[in-house]
């Protein structure tokens, strides 16, 4: 365990009940390794309206987490489909680990973890015209690396405009309302 830096919070919390100038109260260590996001995919909710999302694990080699860590992936033109029975993404990029032995292939194909169910969920909603699954998000959730996965219907060009304009007019309204609380 390493010392707490300047202005982060200590690495020990004491226990509800306990006192601070107790040595003989019991201390437990506060796990660092928390979640923490990694990536988004911001277009994807631009180009698509999400019907309904699930958390996966995705299988990665050992460089890739470190990547991952690091922030040097990117989703922007990544994808999910099903293949007899099992859900894989394709097009993600994984920039590859600078001190990394073994080279990967960064747009490699990788596995998503589902459970049976879930999967059986995603073949239904993805039998339907015009349904996706979309990765929406990358992020680190106990030390796992998880994908938010999204079943998603494609917006048309028309729908693109009518959401930047509503998000126009409430970026209006919400200056006009600061302006009038100042």
């Amino acid at each position: 365990m390493t010392p707490a830096g300047e202005g982060e919070p200590p690495l020990f919390r004491v226990e509800v009940g306990a006192r601070a100038d107790d040595p003989t109260d019991t201390v437990t260590a506060v796990s660092r390794r928390g979640d923490q996001l990694v990536i988004t995919n911001r277009k994807a909710r631009h180009d698509y309206f999400v019907l309904d999302s699930w958390e996966c694990g995705i299988m990665l080699a050992g460089p890739e987490v470190k990547s991952l860590r690091d922030g040097r992936a990117n989703l922007q033109d990544s994808y999910a489909r099903l293949d007899d029975g099992e859900v894989w993404l394709f097009g993600m990029h994984v920039s590859p680990y600078a001190y990394s032995r073994n080279d990967l292939d960064p747009v490699r194909k990788r596995k998503l973890l589902l459970h049976r169910r879930e999967i059986v969920e995603l073949e239904r909603g993805t039998e339907q015209q015009g349904n996706t699954l979309v990765p929406l998000r990358v992020y680190f959730k106990d030390g796992r690396a998880k994908v938010e996965l999204a079943l998603a219907r494609g917006k048309r060009s028309y729908d693109k405009r009518q959401a930047m304009s509503e998000r126009d007019a409430k970026r209006e309204a919400e200056r006009a309302m600061k302006g009038v609380r100042d």
